[in-house]
Parts: structure tokens; C-alpha cells; sequence
């Protein structure tokens, strides 16, 4: 093997070994803004199930209320029974609460 045929080998090594350089810094940059977006996206889906749940919580007092409305109990000691004898003291505690 001569002198020439050397240097060019290290040569073209050299410059892969620049390329494969350049490749790793953009997919180190990838890595990050994707890292970013997941952490952003996990931010807006926690912020979203919030407030998911409190809308879920108005709608069921809401459904309470409007059972309660059309006669019916939703105390635990009659739920589901019409009320017969006007308000009922326990299921306007439990909507007070609710």
C-alpha cells in the first residue's frame, strides 16, 4: 500500500467521519424539539382532562337536578322513588353539596 493511496483512504474517512458528525447534530436537534413537543403536549393534556373533569362534575349535577325536578329522589334513602309529599330535606342537602 503506498503513501498516496493512504492519505486519500484517510482522507475520505475524514470526510464521512464529518457527514456522520453533521447527521448526529441534526438528529440531537430532532431529539430535542421532539422532546419539547412532549413535554408541551403532556402540559395541555393534563390541562385539558381538568378541565374535562369539572365539566363532567356540572353535568351530573346537572342531571341531579333536573331528576330532582321532575318529582323523583336523589338522596341515597329513596333514590329513584317519586317524591309524594313535596321537598326533600336530604336531596336538597345532596345538591347543595354537589
Amino acid at each position: 500500500m503506498d503513501k498516496q493511496s493512504l492519505f486519500v483512504q484517510v482522507a475520505n474517512l475524514e470526510e464521512r467521519i464529518g457527514e456522520l458528525y453533521e447527521e448526529l447534530g441534526h438528529l440531537r436537534q430532532k431529539i430535542v424539539e421532539l422532546l419539547e413537543e412532549n413535554q408541551r403536549l403532556m402540559q395541555e393534556n393534563t390541562r385539558l382532562k381538568a378541565g374535562s373533569e369539572e365539566t363532567d362534575a356540572a353535568a351530573g349535577r346537572d342531571n341531579l337536578q333536573q331528576i330532582y325536578n321532575e318529582g323523583f329522589h336523589i338522596c341515597n334513602l329513596k333514590y329513584g322513588s317519586l317524591r309524594t309529599e313535596g321537598e326533600c330535606l336530604f336531596c336538597l342537602s345532596f345538591l347543595e353539596r354537589a
